[in-house]
């Protein structure tokens, strides 16, 4: 069956539509939201930066389907692990893995979210960042907590403290992790998670290391 005209032009329109918001999403990126202008948008994409309202009424409305595309997918895939049952320490790795997933994939949506998202919430329309943030951190926490109690994580943390590392130490990696580079998302994640779950030292020569000074004085 021949594909109809309007269904072309609708297929044209969407993958242009997707060409602007990638390249949108770089300058915001590189630039900041309120140092980007349509006109800057325009120039990069090669047309008039009347043509650009052919798509989008305003550069909001391009920050704001950047966002909800990247946190969309994000949370689909963050709530389908927690649905999967797995156990505490297997939820989060999957959570942690997806995250740096999600770095590598979006790397523009995220540097977007970490440098705008305390002036875009001032926005009505941003709103649901607020929202997000939550659901980010009730599920990051409630799956701390249930590592705790079931034994899999050990009992003297402060899950608040060890949230707010793990939130900040992830999501800083847009800062220096280039997509396509030597290290990939896999690499990283795996080697993050060596850290935080088993520690750096080495334990047969943590046992046959000197005792500290602060140790032998206990």
């Amino acid at each position: 069956m021949t594909p109809s005209r309007n269904s072309d032009d609708t297929t044209g329109k969407s993958g242009r539509r997707d060409e602007l918001l990638a390249i949108a999403a770089g300058l915001f990126a590189d630039r900041g939201v309120r140092a980007t202008t349509v006109r800057d948008i325009a120039d990069a994409a090669g047309i008039l930066s009347g043509s650009l309202y052919h798509h989008f009424d305003s550069k909001e409305s391009m920050v704001d389907e950047i966002l909800h595309q990247f946190l969309d997918d994000l949370f689909g895939k963050y709530r389908e692990i927690v649905a999967a049952g797995l156990g505490s320490r297997a939820t989060l790795e999957a959570l942690i893995v997806t995250s740096y997933e999600a770095i590598d994939a979006s790397h523009s949506a995220v540097a977007i979210y970490q440098d705008e998202v305390k002036h875009l919430v001032a926005n009505e329309r941003f709103s649901y960042l607020v929202e997000r943030n939550t659901e980010f951190r009730d599920l990051w926490v409630s799956v701390l907590e249930a590592g705790v109690a079931d034994g899999s994580f050990r009992s003297d943390l402060n899950i608040e403290l060890v949230f707010r590392f793990m939130r900040d130490t992830v999501w800083v990696a847009v800062r220096w992790y280039r997509p396509g580079g030597t290290l990939t998302a896999h690499t990283v994640a795996a080697q993050y998670l060596a850290i935080v779950l088993d520690g750096l030292s080495d334990p047969s020569a943590a046992a046959a290391a000197p005792k500290t000074t602060a140790a032998l004085s206990n």
